[in-house]
């Protein structure tokens, strides 16, 4: 690893050398700004050797670094050579503040692709210039090609509103702001508003390519020509035209003197200075899909019921296997994981690579298992299995901490699996008037751990979309998370965790759904959590004494809620380790 990173490293700055640039930023990012990106966007993991889903390197003439965040703070430490990288949490040491420390005075490189004009903004003090190639496109030489998957529809069965509908509702809003067109760049907004699904990227069905959506309801979506079927066509109808990425330049001149809707956080800063070229207005205002698409419908609610009543069947099997199972390695029990899964109705893969850490690993907050790195799971210690699934009509994500036995688990690991899932069902049985944030939340998953002293560096949950990313946005619970209030519909993780280093990791994760809260006679209105999630916690790694008389009562209701839904779909054996997992504490 040590010689090639060295040598691309070296490759890099001959070129911005050439260039006339001190130093250039790599984002982890593709020319959407997602976190899931294709093969050939992997341009940070290919300089660094970082393979983490959100970081950035900043590279000067004598020194580097590359920043992440708490999640993977150990694996830069495996993963990138301290000779070459400094090493940096990206939220205790800002690359902006890195940038002015070491760079001051000095022009620094971007790819206006890969920024968006909030990230651009935040680099002061040195000067930063947009450039008309991405210097790691030149230098490297086996560059996967760009994904070309077609394009396919997602039934209304499942989306629960036709796409017309869906447009004619968001351009009402665009008229009534005084906007005649929005730009659409994040793939899951084109997903959406469209009911189209792809296999771009390997655990997001999305279709890369940006749209255009007018006021009158039309749009116009620019996506190589490859991913089109006849099919498509017939289904997007003749209010939908279609476009090659190569037509965008001219498609933003024609908005000469029109006003545009544009989001400076979550689009490429190209098209803001394509915009402005053309004498456009711009309007700055999220993208008007976000929010829309985090509020299930009906039809979606249902379809996420279903889906997480399929993915617990499956999990709980694997759960019964791996007790009864000896031998096995982290990589072992992933591929049995996702087994129990394929085959089951309407799934199509995993949502996201499983996080599957025995011992000291599941320390390693978004550990992936490799063949280089798998181990055994042994007797007597701590096993984090993080797996979700994609099925058409939902997407799941769930954690469970299990011990291995066959002794009992260490009173202090068990008080601190308490403790998590003390803070894990605080938050899902809150109940909040209309207008709190998730960020207001956060502390309600903490609580017990900080009464001990203890922490951990993520945030407490994410957005999940309907057959669409793992991770969504606009909504989520974290003290770092956007202050979106909370509102009908949405789906979020309640995934507190701890973890300490060497040793082992804690998270315990369910999904769960706003709905409303009745209160007869209240003069506001109030949501609640609707859990949806269906597979027990480890007893075995639980102690009651630590919990409240009203988190014991939730527990054995929600275990009691478990077996009920569960039982009918489970073969004998299982079924009789089920009601011995899910039995009154």
């Amino acid at each position: 690893m040590t010689s090639t990173h060295n040598q691309r490293l070296t490759l890099l700055r001959e070129v911005l050398k050439r260039e006339g640039l001190d130093g250039f930023i790599v984002p982890r990012a593709d020319e959407h700004l997602g976190e899931y990106v294709p093969a050939n966007a992997e341009r940070l993991a290919w300089l660094t050797g970082f393979t983490g889903s959100a970081g950035l390197a900043v590279v000067l003439a004598d020194k580097a670094a590359v920043f992440s965040d708490g999640r993977y703070t150990l694996a830069l430490e495996r993963e990138t050579d301290a000779e070459l990288w400094e090493r940096r949490h990206i939220i205790e040491d800002r690359p902006e503040d890195w940038v002015r420390t070491n760079a001051r005075g000095k022009c620094i490189g971007y790819d206006p692709w890969l920024m968006s004009p909030d990230a651009l903004k935040r680099f002061t003090d040195v000067e930063m210039m947009p450039v008309a190639f991405n210097p790691i496109d030149e230098i490297w030489a086996d560059r996967p090609a760009p994904p070309l998957a077609p394009a396919v529809q997602h039934g209304e069965e499942f989306a629960g509103e036709a796409a017309a509908a869906k447009r004619a509702r968001l351009a009402a809003g665009l008229r009534a702001a005084g906007q005649d067109a929005a730009i659409l760049t994040d793939p899951s907004s084109l997903a959406w508003l469209f009911n189209i699904r792809g296999a771009d990227l390997e655990f997001c069905p999305f279709a890369l390519g940006y749209a255009l959506l007018y006021a009158d309801g039309t749009a116009r979506i620019f996506m190589a020509g490859e991913k089109i079927t006849p099919e498509l066509r017939a289904h997007l109808g003749a209010d939908v035209s279609l476009a090659e990425r190569g037509d965008l330049p001219a498609a933003l001149a024609a908005l000469a003197d029109k006003t545009v809707r544009y989001d400076p956080a979550s689009t490429p800063v190209w098209f803001e200075t394509a915009l402005r070229m053309a004498g456009a207005k711009i309007a700055e205002a999220p993208d008007p899909v976000a929010l829309p698409r985090a509020c299930k419908n009906a039809v979606e609610q249902d379809g996420t019921r279903a889906a997480h009543l399929r993915d617990g069947v499956a999990v709980t099997k694997f759960l019964a296997w791996l007790s009864a199972t000896k031998g096995e390695t982290e990589l072992s029990a992933a591929e049995k994981l996702l087994a129990c899964r394929t085959g089951g109705e309407y799934f199509k893969g995993e949502s996201f690579p499983a996080i599957s850490g025995a011992g000291e690993d599941g320390a390693i907050i978004h550990y992936r298992v490799t063949p280089e790195t798998d181990r055994p799971i042994k007797p007597n210690e701590v096993y984090l299995i993080d797996s979700g699934g994609q099925y058409l009509d939902g997407t799941t994500d769930i954690t469970r901490t299990l011990w291995t036995g066959p002794d009992a688990a260490p009173p202090e690991i068990k008080a601190n699996v308490t403790r998590v899932l003390a803070g894990h069902i605080a938050l899902a049985r809150a109940v909040f008037p209309e207008g709190v944030a998730g960020g207001h939340l956060d502390a309600f998953a903490r609580q017990e751990l900080w009464r001990a002293g203890l922490d951990y560096d993520h945030g407490t949950g994410h957005g999940v979309g309907s057959y669409l990313s793992v991770h969504e946005g606009p909504a989520g619970i974290s003290r770092a998370a956007k202050p979106v209030p909370l509102a009908v519909g949405m789906i979020l993780s309640d995934e507190p965790g701890y973890y300490l280093p060497g040793a082992y990791g804690v998270r315990l994760e369910n999904l769960v759904l706003v709905q409303p809260a009745e209160f007869p006679g209240a003069l506001k209105k109030f949501l609640r959590f609707e859990t949806l999630t269906l597979v027990p916690f480890d007893r075995a790694l639980i102690d009651p004494s630590l919990l409240s008389a009203d988190a014991l009562a939730w527990l054995n209701d929600y275990h009691a809620r478990v077996e009920q839904a569960l039982s009918p779909h489970l073969e004998t054996g299982v079924k009789t380790w089920l009601h011995a997992a899910c039995a009154p504490l």
